[in-house]
């Protein structure tokens, strides 16, 4: 099940964040699409800090030109073409300029995107973020290049996203990747591959994290939030071959939010997105028993 909070005054949205002394580099990163992509350019944005790119919201002055973008709709796809129209005229003037596609769209096209959009440098797909250094490699060398591999373990657990300026209030934490449900309207089976969680441990530690500067709450984020199940890493649909070890060792969603509520108490805590045929009454019982976990539950009808 896709991950549809769309915020529509967010769309377009382009993500500018504290700058790094040292680097030179600029990148122009445009989101589109659910909240997990806004949080996964906040990753993306973490990895190129360390290749030498701080961002802008100037699109003339970019280096890089990345689009995250979303396929659930034909809508979406089409805004994602204007864009690139409008890249293509900027890079015109700036004829240096490289132009990236992140998301979905990358991940459904693959390299039929570099035949369709000539503009385009680069196409990338979710779970192929770390190997966004080696591929700015290859399109410095003047290739194209693509990475649209899904993962059967990646959740990015061990990048620590920069965030909107430093000092905000909310903020995204994602703990799952991918959907196993394969709803017969939804792309996101395809386009983010199976499901696996993040390690809890890595969670706790980015909250924590936030805590120390200064957010007041947080959503902890996945294409379907309540299927989450960490027993060692690995795909859900693995989980039929855990050692008993494993099973008894096992954290389910509602082990999670209990875990995070007590971690820090003061911090108020959301979900998203909830599945019906997949939420459970321990869910319930934990958002009844920890009074800092927001009583609030986006369920969306069309699902399960």
């Amino acid at each position: 099940m896709e991950e549809k909070v769309i915020d529509e005054k967010r769309q377009g949205e382009s993500l500018v964040l504290e700058q790094k002394n040292g680097n030179r580099r600029k990148l122009f990163i445009e989101s589109y699409g659910c909240q997990m992509n806004f949080s996964d350019s906040e990753i993306v944005a973490s990895i190129l800090a360390e290749q030498g790119y701080n961002t802008t919201e100037n699109l003339e002055e970019a280096d890089l030109v990345l689009i995250n973008t979303c396929s659930i709709r034909d809508k979406a796809e089409q805004t994602v073409r204007k864009r690139l129209e409008k890249y293509n005229a900027v890079k015109k003037i700036n004829p240096k300029m490289k132009v990236g596609v992140l998301g979905c769209m990358a991940e459904r096209l693959k390299r039929k995107f570099l035949e369709e959009e000539k503009i385009v440098d680069m196409v990338v797909g979710p779970d192929a973020y770390k190997d966004l250094p080696n591929l700015l490699k290859e399109v410095e060398e003047g290739r194209d290049a693509v990475n649209v591999i899904l993962s059967k373990d990646e959740t990015y657990g061990d990048i620590s996203p920069v965030r909107l300026g430093g000092h905000g209030v909310t903020a995204f934490v994602s703990i799952t990747r991918g959907c196993d449900n394969m709803c017969t309207f939804c792309v996101v089976p395809f386009t983010r591959g199976r499901e696996r969680s993040r390690d809890p441990k890595s969670i706790i530690n980015e909250v924590n994290d936030l805590v120390e500067k200064g957010y007041k709450e947080i959503t902890l984020l996945g294409q379907n939030v309540d299927s989450y199940l960490w027993y060692g890493g690995g795909l859900k649909k693995d989980y039929k071959n855990a050692s008993e070890i494993q099973r008894a060792t096992a954290t389910n969603f509602a082990k999670l939010l209990e875990m995070t509520a007590e971690a820090q108490p003061g911090m108020r805590i959301r979900f998203s997105t909830s599945n019906p045929q997949d939420m459970t009454e321990d869910v319930l019982h934990s958002m009844a028993k920890y009074g800092n976990i927001c009583n609030y539950i986006h369920l969306p009808a069309q699902s399960g």
